[in-house]
């Protein structure tokens, strides 16, 4: 039976919690941004900018190899942040997290076009139960914003799909570039709409905050913590994010999802949660025979 060395181990425990901090982090960016009153895309923009700022000086000594796959992850990951931001404006945060969390369907099925890396039968299961779950969502009656708020939604867990596939292609590369140029993307996508108003000073200490620390912040952390543990743990681990943040906003802003959301929301992070937790939960032994004890 093979040990962990006493570094590893301490190593691992770093990088699950950190990993745990970075999914604190980012569940709080739906109550935040709910209380700020101003354009969405002005928000993504002024956020991104703080966070652009943040990834750049921590990684001011690694250089970034530029290639069209970083490229592509970087306008992936612009277009996540703002469609993300829009949903919540529109729709509730339960609805725009939860929805944007079937990023890893759409994974497998990017996966197997560009990495060919082929789903299996389980993920096919998952992907049924996941699709069923979003039709769901779409139960409740809602205003036409609502129901634009869950297509964004979507349209953000599509994007962070294409970014995660394009940042798996870079794990040899500069991968974080992506991240700064999405940023940096949003950024200037979002300064025209940041001159028709303004969220006053308070909105700007909510976006300082979200831009350094939400966002910027926690993608430093993971960025050094994905080093350190396994990219299925490094999932896992972060699936706390779309189950606490909803539960910020009901109990700051007093805010709740429909029925057939919850009953949606729970299909879909049941599915997920069982198709890649109880596989890391088996001995990582326990299919290879003749191993000594």
């Amino acid at each position: 039976m093979n040990y962990l060395s006493p570094n590893a181990m301490s190593s691992r425990l770093q990088g699950i919690i950190l990993l745990v901090v970075t999914a604190i982090l980012l569940s709080t960016s739906g109550f935040v941004i709910k209380s700020i009153e101003w354009n969405p895309l002005a928000i993504a923009g002024a956020r991104s900018a703080f966070a652009a700022v943040v990834i750049a000086i921590a990684f001011r000594h690694t250089r970034i190899r530029w290639n069209w796959v970083l490229v592509s992850g970087g306008l992936a990951y612009a277009i996540m942040l703002m469609t993300f931001v829009t949903a919540i404006k529109m729709t509730t945060v339960a609805n725009a997290i939860l929805l944007q969390y079937t990023s890893p369907v759409f994974v497998a099925i990017l996966a197997a076009i560009f990495l060919n890396e082929r789903p299996n039968r389980y993920d096919w299961l998952t992907i049924v139960l996941t699709v069923s779950g979003m039709v769901l969502f779409f139960q409740d009656k809602m205003s036409e914003g609502g129901f634009m708020g869950n297509i964004l939604a979507i349209g953000s867990g599509v994007a962070m799909a294409v970014m995660t596939v394009c940042m798996r292609q870079q794990k040899d590369g500069s991968p974080f570039g992506a991240v700064l140029l999405g940023n940096v993307l949003t950024f200037i996508c979002g300064l025209p709409f940041m001159f028709d108003d303004s969220p006053g000073m308070e909105g700007w200490m909510a976006l300082l905050a979200l831009g350094c620390i939400q966002l910027g912040l926690a993608y430093v952390l993971y960025s050094i913590a994905i080093k350190l543990v396994s990219a299925l743990e490094a999932s896992i681990i972060t699936m706390i994010e779309p189950i606490l943040n909803p539960l910020w906003v009901f109990f700051i802003l007093g805010e709740t999802p429909g029925f057939w959301a919850l009953i949606g929301g729970g299909v879909i992070l049941t599915a997920i949660a069982v198709r890649y937790i109880v596989p890391a939960l088996k001995p990582p032994n326990a299919m290879s025979q003749g191993h000594s004890n």
